[in-house]
């Protein structure tokens, strides 16, 4: 159960640290060396706990309470793998992940944040779990709430606040116009290739789960952010999500 850190445990096949290495909040970039610079600039005395596979990890604390970084790698198998270790064998309760997505409706404009209320897939993960069962993949509505509460604070600009579904794919060169025009008309905001993944290990393992993303491309117009505007906006993203794990229980 997520608090309950299993002490024989001094590793799993994919992380290498020790029990008590982790914080019980973890915050979840896909980006390896993202996580080195969020442990960096974002947490205080943060200290590198893990690198199998390059697979980035650190612990320090943000506002005076412990908190970590780990990145996920991409793909739903990818996150799937990181979230499940965490929460069996860390003792950790709740992440979020801190990532990208491409607009699909126009509505949604580059910049802007999408809180991911719920998750669909084109992967088998939502069916395999329960037998005979399609499950609904969402996140901790806790977290949910209190991250639309720091986005609003946030954002004073043009850019806006998106709370609804996403599009979790895995398929990152997918070319099938249909498919997303299916979708938008059913209210899907973004697409990106974690979130449905985290949401079901989440539910799995009696954790919370949330996913914070900045829109960083639009699959309508083709239009993009640079590298550097990705950083700087990612700052925003991360802000949100550090306030949303932080709430009170």
């Amino acid at each position: 159960m997520p608090g309950q850190v299993d002490t024989s445990v001094t590793g799993t096949p994919h992380i290498a640290a020790a029990p008590g290495d982790f914080a019980p909040l973890v915050l979840m970039p896909g980006d390896p060396r993202r996580a080195r610079r969020i442990a960096e600039t974002f947490l205080h005395d943060a200290r590198q706990v893990t690198d199998v596979r390059g697979i980035l990890g650190y612990t320090g604390s943000h506002q005076g309470v412990p908190m970590s970084v780990l990145a996920s790698g991409m793909g739903i198998p990818s996150v799937t793998i990181y979230a499940t270790e965490l929460f069996r064998h860390y003792g950790v309760r709740r992440i979020v992940r801190v990532g990208t997505a491409g607009a699909i409706p126009a509505s949604v404009s580059l910049r802007d944040v999408v809180l991911a209320s719920a998750a669909h897939t084109d992967s088998s993960l939502s069916r395999v779990l329960v037998e005979g069962v399609t499950l609904s993949l969402a996140p901790s509505y806790k977290l949910l709430r209190a991250a639309a509460d720091a986005a609003e604070r946030e954002f004073s600009g043009t850019e806006a606040v998106h709370i609804g579904p996403v599009f979790s794919s895995d398929h990152f060169y997918l070319d099938r116009p249909a498919l997303f025009d299916a979708l938008e008309r059913r209210g899907t905001l973004a697409v990106e290739m974690e979130a449905a993944g985290l949401y079901a290990v989440a539910g799995a393992e009696g954790g919370e789960a949330l996913a914070v993303l900045t829109v960083s491309d639009h699959l309508r117009t083709g239009d993009a952010l640079t590298a550097e505007a990705r950083e700087t906006d990612f700052d925003r993203t991360l802000r949100i999500a550090a306030t949303a794990l932080l709430t009170d229980d």
